[in-house]
């Protein structure tokens, strides 16, 4: 069975020539109309990378969260949303400031065209992860726990979960089909409004 190969994140540590540079922008001019052609989103970036899109789009995995009340959710039952996947960490600094941002996102966008799920990674225990998200003031999202690595784990690793994490937080994005298309690493503004333009493009899709 072939394994889909993830697009690794755009490493902005790399500064090209600015013959390159302009090399790029101008097949980026030319490039444009086709993109359009074929739906690209909008760009989406944040200080370290910006959207990767995966095309082909893959199947989102068969798999069931967790929450964190012990109940289990598959994430089939999703479907004909648009969902973000976000995995985050207590010991992540970016995080503690996006989970009150996806909170708030939330709250901005229709629940029955859009669904925010956010995994802990963390293996320290529930009590824990509670008293990190009282602390933070979020009470409303939904949280889900994989401290074992079943759904995601770090892109060096073989332990068959099925999505890589190629850094902290990581986001991805499951269209209304079940489709995931791509993701984003590091802290986005998602009520800016880059962010909202870019979610829109996929519920409206």
């Amino acid at each position: 069975m072939a394994t889909t190969r993830f697009p690794k994140p755009l490493d902005k540590s790399e500064h090209p020539s600015r013959r390159l540079v302009l090399l790029g922008f101008l097949q980026g001019l030319a490039a444009e109309p086709a993109l359009a052609q074929l739906g690209a989103p909008p760009m989406l970036q944040t200080d370290s990378s910006q959207f990767v899109e995966l095309r082909p789009a893959m199947m989102m995995p068969v798999a069931t969260l967790q929450r964190i009340d012990g109940k289990l959710t598959p994430l089939s039952a999703s479907r004909g949303k648009v969902l973000l996947l976000c995995f985050w960490a207590t010991w992540c600094p970016p995080c503690r400031r996006e989970l009150p941002a996806l909170e708030r996102a939330q709250k901005s966008f229709d629940s029955t065209k859009f669904e925010i799920a956010a995994v802990s990674v963390d293996t320290a225990g529930k009590a824990t992860i509670e008293g990190f998200l009282n602390r933070l003031g979020v009470k409303n999202l939904q949280i889900f726990l994989d401290p074992a690595g079943r759904i995601a784990e770090r892109a060096n690793r073989e332990t068959g979960a099925p999505l890589p994490l190629y850094g902290m937080p990581i986001t991805y994005v499951i269209d209304r089909n079940g489709m995931v298309r791509g993701y984003i690493t590091g802290e986005v503004d998602w009520l800016s409004s880059d962010a909202t333009a870019f979610l829109n493009y996929f519920i409206d899709s």
